[in-house]
């Protein structure tokens, strides 16, 4: 009878555990973090060295049990930053993550051998960019500037981090004047066909 309920506390403590993975071991502490001002690159360099601070995989191939998109667009200082192709994907080394991009469109493919739930953070921490409830990159509020992050045209209260990408979730993150945080971009993406 005991067997039981040891076995999902042993569950619920190794889900905790991998969602709050890159938080233990502190984003400070991820190899190649980009700290500095946009643009910023698909870093790739500590890609694999990232992915298992964070407690991903590095795969061989695309996942089939798992196949979402989300899209993503990032502003600073009312300017639209690139979000980079080949996020989370080494074509040297011939491995990929299982959030990616493929191209420059925001558009992110999470595409798992595993069916679990990914974040914005961990996303962040494939893509090599620091963010935080504060700061993006080398960008942080004070004085007159705010960071703000939009799911679906909502304000997300809280730790941007933990946001949950489900599938087709419009993300926005905001760094500016409170003018330029006012409003995302977009509250909806029109993905094509397929994804």
């Amino acid at each position: 009878m005991h067997r039981p309920l040891s076995v999902l506390v042993v569950a619920a403590i190794g889900i905790w555990i991998a969602m709050s993975t890159a938080d233990a071991v502190g984003q400070g502490a991820l190899r190649g973090l980009q700290v500095s001002p946009a643009p910023w690159s698909a870093e790739r360099v500590d890609l694999a060295e990232r992915l298992r601070a964070i407690g991903l995989p590095a795969l061989r191939e695309e996942g089939q049990a798992l196949h979402t998109h989300q899209h993503l667009d990032v502003v600073v200082d009312g300017k639209a930053v690139l979000v980079p192709a080949s996020i989370g994907i080494d074509w040297l080394n011939r491995f990929i993550s299982p959030v990616h991009t493929h191209d420059e469109t925001g558009i992110i493919h999470i595409e798992s051998p595993t069916i679990q739930t990914f974040t914005l953070g961990q996303f962040f921490d494939i893509w090599g960019v620091k963010l935080d409830a504060t700061c993006v990159g080398g960008y942080c509020t004070g004085r007159d500037k705010l960071l703000r992050v939009y799911a679906n045209g909502a304000m997300v209260d809280g730790d941007p981090r933990t946001l949950p990408l489900t599938q087709h979730l419009v993300v926005a993150v905001m760094y500016g004047t409170r003018e330029q945080v006012a409003k995302p971009p977009r509250a909806s993406f029109e993905f094509p066909r397929g994804l």
